[in-house]
């Protein structure tokens, strides 16, 4: 009989994968940073390791939605105060101040909840735009698009 690989804290290598996610499926993208993060794609995998790779994703700002999601999905958040619900939709989101936070909602909801999925949040890199500091850490870069054509959005 074969045992089954459990894999320590200390012999796993997280490597760093880069994604331009201009383009891209906000759905689709958030699916596989997730299984990423968590290290779902390795045959490794254990669930209560932190196993996953870091990730950066640039060009947030340019994620699309299929569909009317983009006018008519809703994000609901609650101040803590009675009746403070407040509800905003992803065009107003992505035209505002932070619009990486679409992204990084929707892959922080594809996690389980709990001490483990926060820190593996914390191995994701977010940035609007082109630019990003980490060149030192010398990310592969993934082609998400060449995937599945149903990653990215024809227009």
């Amino acid at each position: 009989m074969k045992t089954t690989i459990s894999a320590k804290p200390a012999e796993v290598e997280k490597r760093w994968v880069l994604i331009d996610a201009e383009g891209l499926v906000v759905g689709r993208l958030a699916s596989l940073i997730a299984k990423r993060l968590r290290g779902k794609h390795l045959p490794i995998f254990t669930p209560h390791v932190d196993c996953g790779d870091n990730v950066i994703v640039i060009n947030a700002d340019k994620v699309v939605f299929t569909g009317k999601k983009l006018w008519n999905k809703r994000y609901y958040r609650h101040t803590g105060h009675p009746g403070g619900i407040k509800e905003s939709r992803p065009d107003e989101i992505l035209a505002g101040r932070f619009p990486e936070r679409v992204l990084e909602k929707a892959v922080e909801r594809m996690l389980p909840g709990g001490p483990l999925s926060r820190k593996q949040m914390k191995n994701l890199k977010i940035y609007a735009g082109s630019e990003h500091p980490h060149e030192a850490q010398q990310p592969v870069t993934l082609d998400v698009a060449a995937m599945n054509s149903k990653n990215a959005r024809q227009a």
